[in-house]
């Protein structure tokens, strides 16, 4: 099939008007980027962000890729933002885009938002791919932990320090450039310096469960691949 050419626009869903991408024809796939990258093609070449594969995957399908609340070019509009609320922005926008029961496919925190949405809708999509967004829901998870190190500076911190985190970031090799990708994709999104304002709506879904486990997995009711390893860079 022919691919059309990427543009970014914004439709208004769940109270919030979301910025997207819409490539290609077919079926929809929506791909739900992870934390830190967004939609924007400056992060073509990344391996944890779909920009590289848009165009391969826009020859199958009509590709729709949102920027999550808080992140690019879409602008929260307060309070906290949960993953509960995520998927509730996905299924709004599959209905206001008149989506008939489209593929998902999430990558890390994408893969989380994914797997909730087959949870509380479980008739709005075809099928589900999870991409290293499994162990979130172990009660156990030491991604939490992580999670805190990373936002927080330490693993007991009670908030977020988005200082604390660039210092964290700039101190490694393989982060560092993650980092200033980040933060030039943030800013460009919604103005300078919304880098911290980012990592600090990102705290509250990172650094506690996401309030359902492996049990509730039984609700979903689409097909559903769920791809994890034990040897992730992060």
């Amino acid at each position: 099939m022919s691919t059309t050419a990427s543009q970014g626009q914004s439709v208004h869903a769940n109270g919030i008007d979301i910025h997207y991408l819409d490539q290609g024809t077919g079926d929809p796939l929506v791909l739900l980027h992870g934390g830190v990258v967004s939609t924007n093609p400056i992060w073509t070449g990344v391996p944890v962000a779909y920009a590289s594969h848009m165009d391969t995957l826009a020859d199958h399908f009509r590709v729709i890729a949102p920027d999550t609340r808080g992140c690019g070019r879409t602008v929260h509009s307060g309070g906290t933002i949960s993953f509960d609320l995520l998927a509730d922005d996905v299924a709004a926008l599959i209905d206001v885009l008149e989506l008939e029961r489209p593929l998902i496919a999430g990558f890390s925190e994408g893969g989380i938002t994914a797997t909730i949405l087959g949870i509380r809708y479980p008739d709005a999509v075809r099928a589900i791919v999870n991409d290293a967004g499994f162990d979130a829901f172990g009660p156990d998870a030491p991604t939490i932990a992580i999670m805190r190190q990373i936002l927080g500076g330490r693993p007991d911190a009670t908030g977020p320090d988005p200082d604390a985190a660039a210092r964290g970031f700039e101190a490694s090799e393989q982060m560092r450039a993650m980092f200033e990708l980040m933060r030039r994709d943030q800013d460009e999104g919604q103005g300078e310096g919304h880098w911290r304002e980012y990592l600090r709506l990102s705290w509250d879904r990172c650094t506690q469960p996401p309030g359902y486990t492996y049990s509730d997995f039984a609700q979903i009711t689409a097909p559903t691949l769920i791809l994890t390893g034990d040897r992730d860079e992060f």
